[in-house]
């Protein structure tokens, strides 16, 4: 009993308390609005002259109606949920708590509009009894005797004695009482407000979801950034390492893979601009939202990989151009990053890199393979053309992506070592089931 008392007690010293206290006072301050404009309006009702049932009828909807009215507003649980996280330390999942969007948030943000002015009048009511008596009562050992009154009819007597301490000691009582009070009454509706203003289970749910399809999107567009910009860097370093070794004796061909520097940059760029637009929800006028490229752009990817001197043998059969465009953007994408792939990790430089790529369509699907030869980093290390290192280590987040972009397709992706015409290699062949659309 002696814990529970002094932990009540410790209450004084928590600033939560005096926030719950002014939390409280906000909804006393509201209270009082209603009543002057209420006062206004009856003095205007009893002037009419109408029966006491109709007049008394009127009285108790003009209590009852302007509440109700202004609770349903959608932007009342907005307000209350700030004032709520601000002052009596909520923390909704939600954040921050938005409009009422439906009915039944509009009919919880009632309810705890309504309560809010309740619980605030009550304790706005003490609080004008304790602090206005109170400051009389402390005040009463510095005053001569004899009697005071308080409001007209309500009188006390100060005796000039030791007898007059109880008045004092009255008062930091009650000073005591409210803030002890308010604390209670803010700790209730401090668990009470993620209940009523906070989602319900069906709107937590929905909220999940809308969480989880963000994160999926983010998660769809940081693999087309890697992709994409990444490719295109490799593009870079492969063709600026073959610009450097042939400034000299070939400048006709360093100035074909500057052009071609200049072309793959321009294409990252432009990826990048799109990819950062679309997390940034950017509708603005003049925002790039172009579409994203398709195997209609494998020949423009084809001839930006030559250009740093990279031989690529290209086999294609079937209608390519009726593939849905969805399946042919992701099929885009996982040649892409086959490439650069190849190009990152087959340890020779891009003059003795031969990559045979097949994309064949028919009745069983769509087949890719990407082949590469590789060469043995302890036999015969070389220095690889984009790390500039002889490490062959990569992060495996290519492979990563192309897996999970396949998964999303009911695709199969097997890649290892391959051997092509004796000689040791690595292959990518991915398989996606798809029907082909008639044009």
């Amino acid at each position: 009993m002696t814990r529970r008392v002094w932990r009540a007690i410790g209450c004084l010293w928590r600033p939560s308390t005096y926030l719950r206290w002014v939390y409280l006072l906000l909804g006393a301050a509201l209270v009082l609005a209603f009543i002057l404009v209420g006062s206004a309006l009856g003095a205007v009702v009893s002037d009419l002259g109408l029966p006491k049932v109709a007049t008394s009828t009127i009285w108790v909807l003009m209590a009852l109606v302007p509440p109700i009215v202004l609770g349903l507003l959608p932007a009342v649980r907005e307000v209350e949920g700030i004032a709520v996280e601000s002052l009596l330390a909520v923390r909704f999942e939600e954040r921050p708590l938005g409009p009422a969007r439906t009915w039944p948030q509009r009919r919880r943000t009632t309810v705890w509009f309504c309560l809010h002015l309740l619980a605030g009048g009550i304790v706005g009511i003490l609080s004008t009894i304790v602090f206005g008596l109170g400051a009389i009562w402390l005040a009463v050992p510095f005053r001569s005797p004899g009697a005071r009154d308080v409001v007209p009819g309500w009188s006390y007597d100060v005796h000039g004695d030791w007898t007059d301490l109880w008045m004092p000691a009255a008062a930091v009582a009650g000073l005591v009482g409210l803030f002890l009070l308010s604390a209670a009454v803010g700790a209730l509706l401090a668990y009470l407000a993620p209940r009523v203003l906070g989602p319900t289970a069906a709107e937590r749910i929905e909220l999940l979801e809308k969480q989880t399809a963000t994160l999926a999107e983010r998660n769809r567009l940081a693999r087309e950034l890697h992709d994409s910009v990444g490719h295109a860097l490799s593009l870079v370093t492969i063709q600026a390492a073959a610009a450097r070794r042939v400034l000299a004796s070939d400048p006709e061909f360093a100035e074909t893979a500057l052009a071609a520097m200049e072309t793959s940059a321009r294409a990252a760029l432009a990826d990048l601009d799109h990819v950062l637009g679309l997390l940034r929800d950017d509708r603005r006028p003049g925002s790039r939202t172009a579409p994203q490229t398709t195997l209609g752009g494998l020949d423009r990817l084809v001839d930006a990989t030559r250009a740093g001197g990279i031989t690529i043998e290209v086999e294609r059969s079937g209608a390519l151009d009726q593939l849905p465009a969805a399946v042919s953007r992701e099929a885009y994408r996982i040649v892409q990053e086959g490439l650069t792939n190849a190009i990152r990790h087959a340890g020779r430089p891009a003059g003795e890199l031969t990559v045979h790529l097949s994309i064949c369509l028919d009745a069983s699907g769509l087949r890719l393979l990407v082949t590469n030869p590789v060469t043995n980093p302890v036999t015969n290390p070389v220095i690889n053309p984009v790390s500039g290192t002889s490490d062959h280590s990569g992060g495996g987040r290519g492979l990563a992506g192309i897996r999970e972009r396949v998964a999303v397709l009911r695709g199969t992706v097997d890649a290892g070592p391959v051997t092509r015409h004796g000689d040791p290699g690595w292959q990518l062949a991915v398989r996606l089931p798809v029907s082909v659309t008639k044009g």
